[in-house]
């Protein structure tokens, strides 16, 4: 595990995974654990959980979930270029610093 516990990516980003058996998959992120370094991607790295009955599933089965996968196996996706990018800080006009693309400067966090 990483010293600092900052992600590069946040709840909600649209991510492409670079490697593992769902390369070049998109999905956005539904959850993120910056503790453990990981990420849950909607839709990618499912997995099946096998589960004995119980109250709240008296029949058990199998259940597909997505699993958490690194961070550093994926990558964000500019929403204005569309393309996989890195990402730098830049000041808008308000002061604050916010998610930008490095190859079209589109800003990536439109909230601020």
């Amino acid at each position: 595990m990483s010293v600092s516990n900052k992600l590069h990516v946040k709840k909600g980003d649209t991510v492409v995974v670079l490697s593992g058996k769902d390369k070049g998959k998109t999905g956005k992120i539904i959850e993120a654990l910056p503790k453990k370094d990981k990420i849950v991607v909607e839709g990618v790295n499912k997995v099946k959980r096998h589960t004995k009955p119980s109250q709240k599933m008296p029949q058990g089965g199998i259940i597909v979930k997505e699993a958490a996968l690194h961070a550093s196996n994926v990558m964000v996706v500019c929403p204005e270029c569309g393309k996989a990018t890195r990402v730098k800080k830049t000041a808008v006009a308000s002061g604050a610093f916010v998610r930008a693309c490095k190859k079209c400067n589109g800003i990536i966090d439109k909230d601020k």
